[in-house]
C-alpha cells in the first residue's frame, strides 16, 4: 500500500493539512522559519515563547527546527539578525560628545515599546548562555559602534585613538549597560550627559 508523502518536517502532508510547507526547502523554509520566529516573539515575549509555537506559526515541525538551532535564544537571535531590528548606523553628526550621546541613547530607547520584552528577555539568558552575551554586547550594547564613532573622531583630531585603552573606549557602554541592567528601564537624558561629559570625556583629555 502507498504511503502518504511527507514535507521537509516529516509530518505527512496530507495528515498535516499544509500542502505548501511540503514544497519549501533549504532558504524558503529557513526564511519562513525565521519570519515565523520574529512574528512569534513579537506577539507573545520571549517569556512566551515556545519551539512548537514557532514550528506551528511556520507550518513546520519542531524538528525541523531543532535541526537548524539549538534553542529558541538562538532561533531568536537569527530572526533578529534577519530582520535588523538593532542593528543601526553608526552615528556621525560631526563630534565625538553627539555621536556618543546618540548612540547610548539608542541603547536606552530599546527598553521602550515592543522591543522592550524581547530585551528583557535576551537578558534573562545573558549569563547562561555565551551566544547571548556576545551578540548583545556586540550589536544591542553598541560595543563594535563604539570603536567606529572613536575611529571617526581620531580621524578628525577630536581624540587620539592610540592613546585611549579597551576599557576607557568601552566605558559609557559599561556604565548604561550597568544602569539598564539594574533598572530594567530607559536611562534619564541627565545621566548619559553625566556619563559622557563627567566621567567619558575627561578621560581622554591629554
Amino acid at each position: 500500500m502507498a504511503t502518504a508523502r511527507s514535507d521537509v518536517s516529516g509530518i505527512p502532508a496530507a495528515a498535516s493539512g499544509r500542502a505548501k510547507a511540503s514544497r519549501r526547502r533549504g532558504a524558503a523554509l529557513e526564511a519562513a522559519i525565521l519570519k515565523a520566529a520574529w512574528d512569534e516573539v513579537n506577539a507573545v515575549g520571549m517569556a512566551g515563547l515556545t519551539m512548537e509555537g514557532i514550528a506551528d506559526r511556520a507550518g513546520t515541525s519542531k524538528a525541523v527546527l531543532y535541526r537548524r538551532w539549538p534553542n529558541r535564544v538562538a532561533l531568536v537571535i537569527a530572526a533578529i539578525r534577519r530582520e535588523g531590528s538593532f542593528a543601526d548606523e553608526v552615528p556621525d553628526s560631526g563630534s565625538l560628545r553627539e555621536d556618543v550621546l546618540l548612540l547610548l541613547r539608542r541603547m536606552s530607547r530599546r527598553f521602550e515599546g515592543a522591543e522592550r520584552e524581547i530585551v528583557l528577555g535576551l537578558l534573562a539568558e545573558y549569563f547562561r548562555s555565551p551566544e547571548v552575551a556576545g551578540y548583545l554586547r556586540e550589536q544591542f550594547f553598541g560595543a563594535e559602534t563604539m570603536m567606529s564613532i572613536l575611529e571617526r573622531a581620531d580621524e578628525r583630531g577630536e581624540v587620539e585613538l592610540d592613546r585611549i585603552t579597551s576599557r576607557v573606549a568601552s566605558l559609557p557602554v559599561d556604565l548604561v549597560r550597568h544602569e539598564l541592567f539594574r533598572t530594567q528601564a530607559p536611562v534619564p537624558e541627565e545621566t548619559l550627559e553625566e556619563i559622557v561629559d563627567g566621567v567619558f570625556l575627561p578621560l581622554l583629555r591629554p
